[in-house]
């Protein structure tokens, strides 16, 4: 295996991984602690900072990991299962989930009973449950990953 492509999925490896640490945090317990205001604060906040980058960021690089080891190495079909994995289940589970649930919690005012109806009853359950199916994806990818580096 190319250095660089060693070192991509040794940064992949651990980028994953902290990926579904900060998934995992908050199903586990910060969404049962947190109220719709901090929730929207959250959700307004996270695009300043290198979680947002990260995540993005963790598809082409993806991509470019399955194209690179299908190019090259023998066991190539960890590296595609590792994107599909991160691709679908944390990317597109995103995009297609939690987005459009925060799109509408930002616009309900927290203060009215459709806002608090929607939180308790809509918002938390079902985006935690979303929000576990990104956890998986992210620890599951780079478990698949790191059993690709076994010799």
């Amino acid at each position: 295996m190319p250095i660089w492509l060693t070192l991509l999925t040794q940064f992949s490896i651990l980028a994953f991984a902290i990926l579904g640490g900060v998934f995992l945090a908050f199903s586990d317990f910060l969404m049962r602690s947190l109220k719709m205001e901090a929730m929207q604060s959250i959700n307004r906040e996270v695009f300043r900072y290198i979680f947002i980058p990260l995540f993005l960021a963790m598809v082409p690089v993806s991509i470019v990991l399955a194209v690179s080891a299908y190019l090259t190495l023998p066991n190539s079909h960890w590296f595609i299962a590792a994107a599909l994995i991160y691709s679908l289940g944390a990317f597109a589970v995103t995009m297609f989930g939690n987005v459009p649930m925060n799109n509408k919690l930002e616009a309900l005012g927290s203060d009215t009973e459709e806002g608090l109806s929607y939180w308790e009853n809509r918002y938390l359950p079902v985006w935690t449950l979303y929000n576990s199916i990104r956890t998986a994806a992210c620890i599951l990818a780079s478990g698949v990953l790191l059993f690709a580096m076994t010799p």
